[in-house]
């Protein structure tokens, strides 16, 4: 009997690896994402003299909003690869937030990242909302203040869960 569960721990340990495939398929969405975000620059600067000052400033929020998600994906990718599948080792990765990311703060800097993503986008509807129904801008602010309530509420539980942790060391 004891044999068998140690197969089937290994099973279990050794599935882990399947989440390599995950963040390869981020690696490779990261790469396309960077054709893309080479193609909005292309034309940003294409047309810099014909943009307005409204339309500029909107091509600039567009590439911020392209930087935020990829550095997201980087993220992603990074920790979880680091607190799910293997270690780096430390002597080749050159990366300041390595070990530093557990799930929960993980989760706080995603969800911060999306805030920051949903705000560029309201951003960009509130200069074009004479594109927009006062009903679908209500809808979107709605959403985005439930992103806002969701990371605050994250980070709450999150500083809860380290004052439990330090209180039970005592």
């Amino acid at each position: 009997m004891k044999s068998l569960e140690l197969i089937v721990e290994r099973i279990i340990l050794s599935s882990r690896w399947l989440l390599v495939v995950f963040y390869l398929g981020l690696a490779m969405s990261l790469a396309v994402y960077a054709v893309s975000f080479g193609y909005k620059f292309y034309k940003v600067t294409i047309n810099v003299f014909t943009y307005d000052e409204g339309e500029m400033i909107l091509a600039m929020l567009g590439l911020i909003d392209a930087a935020l998600v990829a550095s997201l994906v980087v993220m992603v990718m990074i920790s979880g690869y680091e607190n799910f599948v293997s270690r780096f080792d430390e002597t080749e990765a050159d990366v300041s937030f390595i070990g530093k990311l557990d799930a929960g703060s993980l989760k706080i800097k995603v969800a911060s990242s999306i805030v920051a993503i949903s705000s560029i986008h309201l951003l960009q509807v509130f200069l074009n909302s004479d594109r927009f129904t006062d009903g679908k801008i209500m809808w979107l602010t709605a959403m985005h203040l439930a992103f806002v309530v969701s990371a605050v509420m994250l980070g709450f539980l999150e500083q809860l869960m380290k004052k439990t942790k330090d209180t039970s060391k005592i």
